[in-house]
C-alpha cells in the first residue's frame, strides 16, 4: 500500500488522544480505529508526521501486552 492509499484510508477518521497524555501539550500519542486497521500518531505533527499502521490483531495483541 503506498503512502497515498494509506492517507486516503484515513481521510475522515475521528483521532482519540490517549487518556495518559499530559495537558501541557508534552508528549501525546492519538489513535484512528479504520475498517481494518489501527492509526497511531504523534499529536505534535499531526497531520505532517508519519502515521503507523497496525492491523487490528496486531493492536489488540499490543494492547494486551501492554495493559498486563
Amino acid at each position: 500500500m503506498s503512502v497515498e492509499q494509506v492517507a486516503d484510508s484515513m481521510d475522515g477518521l475521528p483521532w482519540f488522544k490517549s487518556s495518559y497524555s499530559g495537558s501541557d501539550g508534552g508528549d501525546c500519542v492519538e489513535v484512528a480505529v479504520g475498517l481494518g486497521d489501527v492509526y497511531v500518531r504523534d499529536s505534535k505533527v499531526a497531520g505532517e508526521g508519519p502515521v503507523l499502521r497496525v492491523g487490528r490483531d496486531g493492536w489488540a495483541a499490543f494492547v494486551s501486552l501492554a495493559a498486563a
